[in-house]
Parts: C-alpha cells; structure tokens; sequence
C-alpha cells in the first residue's frame, strides 16, 4: 500500500505567533493520527517560482490515514487557531509504491 503524504507549502507567515500556536496544536494531531513529520523548516534552495519560506512534509502509512487525520477533530481545531496567520499550499497527495 502506497504512503500518504501532507505537503505544505508557505508563501507568506503574517502572524509568526498564531502560526507557533497551531504548530503545537498540530504536531500532536499529526502524532495522535498516526503521522511523522519528515521535514519542518526554511527551504534550503528554490527554483522556478518557488520561494524559500517554510515547507512542511509529513508521512503517514497510507493516503487514507493522511485524509483522516487531515479531517479528524484535532487537526481541524488546529486549523482554527491558524487562521489567516499564513498563505500556503497545503496538499495531500499519494506516495510511489
């Protein structure tokens, strides 16, 4: 079975404490959903249209774990509390078995 993958992009940090806030929030939904954060951090090079602001890859076993906890209860307060701190691009998307 293929993994899932959460794949977060940042454009933009308007609120650094907001964001810090939800980071909290949902590192533990990403922990209680099964998820491994694989990367956390300022992209080390960016090319075409890229931009080297924050960049977030997690794991999970599958795409239907990923869409679960993505959904689940406590990701989604943590959303809430994110709020418009941030522009990014947020995916999800199915790993090459």
């Amino acid at each position: 079975m293929a993994k899932g993958y959460w794949v977060s992009a940042y454009r933009k940090v308007l609120k650094p404490d907001q964001l810090a806030e939800y980071s909290k929030l949902a590192t533990v939904a990403i922990r209680d959903g099964g998820g491994h954060v694989l990367t956390r951090g300022m992209a080390a090079l960016a090319h075409g249209a890229g931009i080297a602001e924050r960049t977030v890859l997690v794991e999970f076993d599958s795409i239907d774990q990923a869409v679960a906890a993505f959904e689940g209860a406590q990701y989604q307060a943590a959303l809430e509390v994110l709020g418009d701190a941030v522009e990014r691009d947020f995916r999800i998307v199915e790993g090459v078995s």
